[in-house]
């Protein structure tokens, strides 16, 4: 891979690929990219793609990024695992659904496969 280009959203944004992951989630999908700068520092992409079908009926893929940098990290976290925590607790039934949505999900492409 040329190095500081990202053939998920064709952006160049400079750094060295160190890590990353991939997250499906029904129309989105997440991608969490750990980057080094070229003094070794580490920051961190994230990007959400989402399959849209474009006005000429084409599919497009729309996507967002955030840069995260090392100083930020602990505070995002936080702020992050606060909201989820807020969530969880006032609205359970969210997480319950999205793991129902996943394994419906998951079970559709296997049976798509047969």
């Amino acid at each position: 891979m040329r190095e500081g280009f990202d053939f998920r959203t064709g952006d160049s944004d400079g750094g060295e690929d160190v890590y990353s992951k991939v997250v499906r989630a029904g129309k989105r999908t997440y991608f969490f990219d750990v980057k080094a700068t070229r003094s070794g520092d580490y920051y961190l992409t994230v990007t959400e793609s989402r399959k849209k079908t474009g006005r000429d009926g084409a599919m497009i893929f729309e996507k967002n990024k955030i840069f995260l940098y090392k100083e930020d990290f602990a505070k995002f976290a936080d702020g992050l695992e606060d909201a989820v925590g807020y969530v969880k607790m006032h609205k359970p039934e969210f997480f319950d659904a999205e793991a129902k949505a996943e394994s419906e999900a998951a079970l559709e492409e296997e049976f798509a496969m047969l």
